[in-house]
């Protein structure tokens, strides 16, 4: 069972990762790392809404924030793998990708498409992280209080 949970935090990982990559980023990554296998779609490419529920602090009671649109599908490869894929907007053919790598990485070629694909969208999100906290860093301001020599 324990490896069953491992894999469940492996694809959750690889999932979040493709569904935070810039568009066309995952599909660019996956023609140059191989050759895209046969495929039948159990649901093609299609949007709709879901509702985004937010916390006030992170600990009080959720509400309602809004809609967002997502793209969602699902396909399964020749040798019966099923992938997956749910990404914000509207990217039909980044979702197609997603779910085709989502696919593959149950097969024999996972690990070319983790060292192909899942490793370079990490460290793309890696940079995007820390430039992103280097320009909040640069904004930062370090209040002191100085004690006076009053007694």
């Amino acid at each position: 069972m324990k490896d069953t949970q491992d894999f469940d935090e492996d694809r959750r990982a690889w999932m979040g990762l493709m569904a935070r990559a810039p568009e066309g980023r995952v599909a660019a990554l996956l023609d140059a790392a191989t050759a895209r296998p046969d495929f039948e779609w159990l649901r093609a490419p299609e949007y709709g809404t879901v509702m985004v529920r937010g916390r006030t602090g992170a600990s009080g009671a959720p509400f309602n924030l809004g809609e967002m649109t997502v793209t969602r599908c699902a396909l399964t490869l020749a040798t019966g793998e099923v992938g997956h894929a749910y990404l914000q907007g509207r990217r039909r053919t980044d979702a197609e990708a997603a779910a085709l790598v989502d696919a593959m990485m149950q097969t024999y070629a996972a690990e070319d498409l983790h060292a192909g694909v899942l490793a370079v969208l990490s460290t793309e999100a890696e940079t995007r992280r820390a430039s992103r906290a280097a320009k909040a860093a640069a904004t930062k301001v370090d209040f002191f209080t100085m004690m006076r020599g009053e007694a």
